[in-house]
């Protein structure tokens, strides 16, 4: 049989046992916690990176889609100017010679129209309203 002193002992070492499991118990759940949290930080983050990529590329395809239309408008307009001049060239018996350049956000047109011995040179530089 166990004396008083031996059964007090084991008492002790049972509780000590005990306290290590918990204690590693606890640290094991702990860590599974802070892994837990940390992939849900990442994937917030991921989200939210994604989120902003989406916004910043549809914010551009609408300016490149602003600046194409406002493109197209002025280049409607110049063919419609082109035609009426060629037209007008030929019924007066004239001639018209120009040129324009469309860069970046000006349009520089240059027209000289000879109507016998009266010539005309036009030279203009228009700003496009256009956002950098």
């Amino acid at each position: 049989m166990m004396t008083e002193e031996q059964k007090a002992a084991v008492f002790i070492q049972a509780w000590w046992r005990g306290t290590l499991v918990r204690r590693n118990l606890l640290l094991a759940a702990l860590r599974k916690l802070v892994k837990l949290q940390e992939k849900r930080r990442r994937t917030s983050l991921e989200f939210y990176a994604r989120q902003e990529w989406a916004a910043v590329k549809l914010q551009s395809w609408f300016r490149m889609w602003c600046i194409r239309l406002r493109y197209c408008r002025l280049l409607h307009a110049v063919r419609i100017i082109q035609v009426y001049w060629r037209w007008h060239s030929c019924h007066t018996r004239g001639f018209i010679q120009g040129h324009y350049d469309l860069k970046e956000n000006q349009l520089n047109l240059q027209l000289e129209i000879s109507l016998g011995s009266q010539a005309c040179r036009v030279q203009h530089c228009i700003s496009l309203p256009i956002k950098e």
